[in-house]
């Protein structure tokens, strides 16, 4: 099993030495520790800290792709979404759930079994939540609600740290003309990419 990377080892040993080694795998290099009733209780964030650091890792070896969240539910059932500069295709997904689903069994965060995976692009339904998802994003229409529930539907034009510009078409026939809008960050409640036919 590859080590987790530096920063999520840094991450269990400041939090709990006994932990660091149950996640990685190993007791100083001797046998696997196998302790399923301590595994079980171990706190839900830091199971879904050890699957990020990993899945991280595992994104690094391909720099197109990057996660955007993790879902978890009493259930134990996680959801991954994750993203690409050209979009994620169904290989990528099943690729990276395979080795996920190894990783979590490995590292006995369920010692029954008990947990389901799914992998899987964010969707058109889910709003955007990364700069880098507005940057693949420019020149598809978008639609923007504002802090005070107003709508805004345009075209992505740009984007930088702070802000947006989207280009809303308005008026009818002759009388149509292009408005352009900067918005802040700090002023969108949500910005969904929308389909057009």
């Amino acid at each position: 099993m590859k080590k987790v990377n530096q920063k999520w080892n840094k991450f269990f040993f400041e939090k709990n030495i006994i932990l660091y080694y149950i996640c990685k795998g190993r007791n100083s290099g001797r046998e696997r520790l196998s302790f399923p009733s301590l595994l079980s209780l171990m706190n839900k964030d830091l199971k879904l800290a050890a699957i990020e650091g990993h899945l991280q890792e595992l994104l690094a070896e391909d720099s197109a792709y990057f996660l955007i969240g993790i879902k978890s539910r009493p259930t134990n059932n996680i959801k991954i979404f994750v993203d690409g500069d050209n979009g994620v295709n169904i290989e990528k997904c099943v690729s990276l759930n395979r080795k996920l689903y190894k990783f979590i069994e490995e590292s006995q965060f369920y010692p029954d079994g008990d947990f389901s995976l799914e992998v899987s692009s964010p969707g058109l339904d889910e709003p955007l939540q990364l700069p880098r998802q507005y940057q693949i994003n420019i020149g598809r229409n978008v639609e923007i609600v504002l802090a005070d529930a107003s709508i805004i539907e345009g075209v992505l034009k740009e984007y930088s740290e702070t802000s947006i510009i989207v280009e809303e078409l308005k008026g009818k026939n002759k009388k149509k003309e292009t408005v352009s809008h900067t918005i802040p960050f700090s002023n969108i409640k949500t910005t969904k990419v929308q389909v057009t036919f």
